[in-house]
């Protein structure tokens, strides 16, 4: 049973999340850059989002494995929002607005729409997810960059989408050096998930790590023994290098208060904000369904650590953060325990970041593709589809279309679509054999086995006609606590029309006794009891 959180120490886990916090910060490090870069936004806010993300909304958090950050499914706004304001600090401001309004989600307590979505379009969402991480980092692991490394879009700014990006991948000259390291790399990655010790020292060794130590040495070889194989600085991270620390300090950029009157300012505020808390509760929902223990987080609570963030990440020059399903999955798979590896992964990035960033320069976007690739292979595995499959079609069909829709739309068209199929499922099923009728004799009863609503009307009318003529009738709705009015009408309508079918109708009433109320015929036609 999981350890409560009221009674859990922070550093309880510690020997598993500090090694996957590691993990963690080399995996965010290129998305944040990656999300600024495709949001149109400085580089830097991409790094503060990600530090905000990590330690805020990390420390209010009642999820112990979601990671927060900046998220590509919000690129398309975020670019849109900075074009359309008249400034970078208009738009600061705009997600500092969006932020107070999360916290007010939090108190109306819209926690509860994540509920409201079927768990075949959350694995649905999450084998998507997956095989967007393969699609789009197959290209940068052969050291083609045709989109930047954050962006999950399907469509690209060069007018070209995620699948023709795979295929000018091959047509372009491919950098042997970093295809290298991202074949070696996945091996090693497959191979230590296979053998990796369950107990001693070496159980804690992350295989991320590992991988990315093993890209700037090899390519450190490849300078001194093989030129011809050094992968071009295009292809490794690049996190901005002030000349001294005070430079970072230029870096921040602080929102405008002045533009607090501007429709446009408000509007691109609550869409950050709805967006952003939709993403959220969807990622925490998915994160929740992949947690070994299978933790529950307090969605609510996830608003207001969200808002929060928002606040923070605006004033200090952040894009919006959300809790984000890539970097989480990642924590996962790294084996952390609680949120000390989401805190612990922001302040890798932040010291790092201050002090070592040309270390991290060095590394090539090659290895952490490979990284990337082998978490979208576990969440994407065969095996899911055969499962779901294996669930009949009603699971299966929004499974896959979730899987599509968010393939060639984004993350949020794909999951509303996903859940329109599942409803369409559920609408269905209610509909089949809701009304029952059994013939014994000169007696009929037609019998409600469920609540009846205005789709079962065709059933009702159709049962009710196809009875002969001259039959006592018994209409049967004790299994239902409500009938719709327009069944109503229907049965009324038949009970008035019995005499002249020479029909004796019996009505027996819901089980609260409101529908006999509602019952209009007279009682020397249909008797209500």
């Amino acid at each position: 049973m999981a350890t409560s959180l009221k009674n859990e120490s922070l550093f309880m886990n510690w020997r598993a999340d500090l090694p996957s916090s590691i993990v963690v910060s080399l995996v965010a490090l290129p998305l944040c850059l990656g999300v600024a870069l495709a949001s149109g936004a400085p580089l830097f806010a991409g790094l503060v989002s990600g530090i905000v993300g990590g330690i805020v909304v990390g420390a209010l958090s009642r999820s112990r494995l979601s990671v927060s950050g900046p998220a590509a499914g919000l690129t398309a706004i975020v670019l849109a929002a900075i074009e359309g304001l008249s400034s970078y600090e208009a738009f600061l401001l705009a997600v500092c607005l969006a932020g107070v309004m999360q916290i007010g989600f939090s108190f109306l307590r819209a926690g509860i729409l994540a509920e409201f979505v079927p768990s075949s379009v959350i694995t649905g969402m999450l084998a998507a997810i997956g095989l967007i991480l393969i699609l789009k980092q197959m290209p940068h692991a052969i050291g083609y960059d045709g989109d930047p490394v954050g962006d999950f879009a399907f469509g690209q700014k060069d007018g070209g989408n995620t699948f023709s990006s795979v295929v000018a991948m091959l047509r372009d000259d491919i950098q042997w050096g970093a295809l290298l390291v991202a074949l070696v790399s996945l091996m090693f990655l497959f191979w230590w998930d296979k053998v990796r010790p369950k107990e001693g020292p070496w159980r804690f060794l992350p295989g991320p790590l590992v991988v990315v130590v093993f890209g700037v040495a090899a390519n450190a070889w490849f300078q001194h023994f093989m030129p011809a194989l050094v992968i071009a600085p295009t292809h490794l991270v690049a996190v901005p290098v002030p000349a001294t620390m005070a430079g970072y300090v230029d870096l921040l950029q602080m929102p405008d208060i002045g533009a607090i009157g501007r429709g446009e300012v408000w509007i691109a505020a609550a869409t950050i904000a709805i967006v952003a808390s939709l993403e959220s509760l969807l990622s925490v929902k998915a994160v929740d369904e992949i947690d070994p223990q299978r933790r529950v987080t307090d969605k609510n609570r996830e608003l207001l650590a969200q808002g929060c963030g928002n606040l923070v990440a605006g004033f200090l020059g952040g894009i919006p953060v959300t809790s984000v399903i890539v970097r989480s999955s990642a924590n996962v798979d790294a084996g952390a325990k609680s949120q000390l590896s989401t805190i612990l992964h922001a302040v890798w990035l932040l010291v790092s970041v201050l002090m070592i960033p040309w270390i991290l320069n060095l590394i090539p976007l090659s290895a952490l593709a490979a990284v990337l690739i082998a978490t979208g292979w576990k969440l994407a595995k065969p095996s899911l589809f055969a499962e779901r499959w294996g669930q009949g079609l009603t699971q299966f069909i929004p499974f896959v279309a979730t899987v599509v829709a968010i393939l060639f739309t984004d993350l949020l068209i794909g999951i509303a679509i996903g859940i329109a199929i599942g409803l369409s499922f559920v609408v269905w099923r209610n509909i089949q054999n809701a009304v029952t009728v059994i013939h014994h004799g000169e007696d009929v009863m037609v019998r409600a086995r469920r609540n009846l609503y205005f789709v079962h009307k065709a059933q009702l009318q159709e049962a009710l006609a196809a009875i002969p003529d001259g039959k006592t009738v018994l209409i049967d709705l004790s299994a239902t606590n409500y009938v719709d009015l327009d069944n109503i009408d229907i049965i009324n309508a038949f009970a008035k029309a019995a005499p002249y079918r020479s029909l004796r109708v019996v009505i027996k009433g819901d089980a609260r006794g409101e529908t006999s109320k509602r019952i209009r015929a007279p009682l020397t036609r249909a008797r209500a009891t």
